[in-house]
């Protein structure tokens, strides 16, 4: 068995193709037969985010982009059907979108208790698919205690800004490295990919990195 190879990933949680990086990406590293240490770091796509935005998902994308109504309900119908081939579904009717900053500071907490990748997935899942409202620390607190954190300590934790450092370091990190969008992986802190790529496409790099890894030693 290789030894494993470390994987940081800058990603969102209101950002679909975050959630799709993420299943190529798991799919690629278990076709390649690497094992991988994956720890995630934040990354706001949307600061200007309010903490309670009343419209919808496309009027948002329209206000952001500047596009009509009409062509961001055709974006989402889009990354709907990409979704859906990586296994993901996508209900952009119940989708609440919120500021996620304190959802990233709550993804720190649960590295420290070793579930992370948990709360990750869990995240996603309750934004993409069941439209709840990832910003309020009532609701993020529910959904951790559902994989098994403590509800008090995640109300605690979240109220004290106890995690708020370690966000602006992931998002400063980021900048120092150019990213501008992501999802972004660096693997091995060898090599960068930027995007949701294939499964394959990972799957040849963790590959690659697994080889320079074991020939270095």
């Amino acid at each position: 068995m290789p030894s494993p190879v470390k994987v940081d990933i800058w990603s969102d949680i209101a950002c679909p193709f975050c959630y799709i990086g993420k299943r190529n990406f798991e799919a690629g590293a278990a076709s390649s037969g690497v094992p991988v240490e994956i720890e995630y770091h934040s990354f706001e796509l949307s600061p200007d985010t309010p903490d309670d935005y009343s419209g919808t998902h496309a009027k948002k994308i329209a206000e952001k982009m500047r596009i009509t109504i009409d062509e961001a309900l055709a974006m989402e119908r889009r990354t709907t059907e990409v979704a859906r081939g990586a296994g993901i579904e996508i209900d952009y009717r119940k989708m609440k979108p919120a500021k996620t900053l304190t959802a990233h500071q709550l993804l720190h907490y649960a590295k420290r208790e070793g579930k992370q990748a948990e709360l990750k997935e869990r995240l996603m899942a309750a934004y993409f698919t069941e439209g709840r409202h990832v910003g309020h620390i009532s609701e993020l607190a529910a959904l951790a205690s559902e994989i098994g954190l403590d509800h008090d300590e995640v109300v605690r934790v979240l109220e004290s800004g106890e995690y708020a450092a370690a966000v602006a370091a992931d998002i400063q990190q980021a900048q120092a490295y150019g990213i501008r969008g992501v999802p972004f992986f660096v693997i091995d802190g060898k090599y960068a990919v930027s995007g949701a790529q294939s499964t394959g496409s990972f799957a040849e790099v963790i590959t690659r990195a697994s080889q320079d890894k074991a020939a270095a030693s």
